[in-house]
């Protein structure tokens, strides 16, 4: 078996909402806050992979958000678990996310992920706009703040 989602790349993206050096305001406020729904108790989180926002969800390139991963940690996120179970991955990759250390620094939480990202999201600054527009150039179903 394959896993229809790659595992997480070894550093979280450019534009990954969970770095703290990502401008804040990049993206579209229902975005940050899917962030903070990971912070839950496993029983209450969302149960969908959260996905890198590099390729379009339904791209055969897609992979696991390395920050979420190594934000809220592989081995608490009952979406892993789940989409193991209903073969989305295999156990190859459901190990190396579990397994997963991000190389690059990244929030404690999703809380504090989305409240960076929300700060200036009705007036990006320059770097946001120019985040911006460099997703813009490759996405046509992601929103933007």
């Amino acid at each position: 078996m394959t896993s229809e989602i790659r595992p997480p790349a070894p550093k979280a993206c450019d534009t990954c909402p969970y770095r703290p050096d990502v401008p804040s305001g990049v993206w579209a406020e229902s975005e940050y806050d899917k962030l903070e729904r990971y912070d839950r108790p496993r029983a209450e989180q969302p149960t969908k992979v959260w996905q890198c926002h590099q390729a379009d969800r339904d791209s055969d390139q897609r992979r696991m958000c390395a920050g979420w991963i190594g934000c809220h940690g592989g081995a608490e996120l009952l979406a892993l678990q789940i989409a193991l179970i209903e073969g989305l991955i295999d156990s190859a990759t459901f190990a190396e996310a579990v397994d997963y250390t991000s190389r690059v620094p990244l929030f404690a939480s999703g809380a504090e992920a989305a409240a960076h990202g929300r700060a200036d999201i009705d007036d990006p600054g320059e770097d946001a706009r120019r985040a911006i527009a460099k997703i813009a150039k490759t996405r046509g179903d992601v929103s933007f703040g």
